[in-house]
């Protein structure tokens, strides 16, 4: 569906994008991650076609964005980081505005309304002015006003900055229901947890290069590491020989500080049980274990040598 090739993007001496490329596919959610200034926010202005590429293409259903006329772009639907919505309209009005912008009138525009709003929640509020809105509301109704013409494609450049948490859920609610109707979602965050909950897919953006584009178990294979078992020790438990648990094929390592035993094994499956037999042999009894699986900060440590919040 939508097909970004080599796009390059550059503000005087500095550049911002570097030559990015990736698919984005009907009924996927595909997630533009890294850390703030890595180039997300500007490859979807360059997408949308608010920006000019100074090279590359974006294609969409497998023809290119050529110009601000283009009206292929009404395929597209964006969701801007910073708020657009006026405070002093109500959230129909609102909508009556934007709807305009696409073209729509009549009949389909006010049934578009009604449509959007109840899908993001905001049926019941209509008539309200987006003033006594939350901060999360006025994110759901900056949704709203990008489905008003039925996208095939939608683009959310970090949408949940400053939401509640059952705003933030109202979101990723939002955004199955679009993705079980086919819509291809590209969705840019640094926020990890959000791109492990939400996207199919994912590409990590740094110093305005693609450093990596795969699914989720993909992205978790390039880590040598695999599984972290944590043990809470009963108190009391004594030293315990590490030299003998590290010596074992599964072991990685493991360290014992106060009454937490953390052992990084190479396979979970084998490992764990090999652990805890050792244990019980050793006479340690134990109140607690949890596992640790790799996450995408691990992932883009592992790639980076820095933090996906670092600047």
């Amino acid at each position: 569906m939508l097909e970004v090739s080599e796009v390059k993007k550059t503000f005087g001496p500095n550049i911002a994008v570097d030559g990015v490329s990736f698919v984005a596919r009907p009924g996927e959610i595909l997630g533009l991650l890294g850390p703030n200034g890595a180039g997300k926010s500007t490859t979807i202005a360059m997408i949308a076609g608010l920006l000019q590429p100074d090279s590359g293409r974006v294609f969409l259903e497998g023809t290119a964005i050529c110009g601000d006329n283009d009206l292929n772009k009404l395929k597209l639907g964006l969701v801007p980081q910073e708020l657009a919505v006026y405070d002093e309209l109500s959230a129909n009005y609102n909508l009556y505005l934007f709807g305009a912008l696409y073209l729509l009138k009549g009949a389909r525009l006010k049934q578009s309304i009604r449509d959007s709003l109840q899908l993001v929640g905001l049926g019941d509020r209509a008539r309200d002015k987006v003033a006594t809105f939350s901060g999360g509301m006025k994110r759901r109704l900056n949704i709203a006003a990008a489905l008003l013409h039925d996208p095939q494609a939608l683009l959310l450049d970090e949408p949940t900055v400053g939401v509640d948490p059952q705003s933030r859920n109202a979101i990723f609610e939002n955004l199955q229901a679009l993705k079980k109707r086919g819509k291809t979602i590209v969705y840019t965050t640094h926020y990890m947890e959000e791109a492990e909950r939400l996207c199919d897919r994912i590409v990590i953006i740094d110093h305005g290069k693609v450093i990596a584009n795969d699914s989720l178990p993909g992205l978790y294979r390039r880590l040598p590491l695999t599984h972290k078992l944590v043990v809470e020790l009963e108190p009391g438990a004594g030293t315990l020989p590490l030299e003998a648990l590290s010596a074992f094929p599964e072991v990685e390592s493991s360290q014992l500080r106060d009454s937490t035993l953390t052992v990084v094994l190479k396979d979970l499956s084998t490992g764990a049980p090999r652990v805890l037999r050792w244990l019980t042999e050793n006479r340690c009894r134990y109140q607690n274990l949890t596992t640790e699986r790799p996450d995408l900060e691990s992932v883009f440590l592992g790639l980076t040598g820095r933090s996906l919040r670092d600047t």
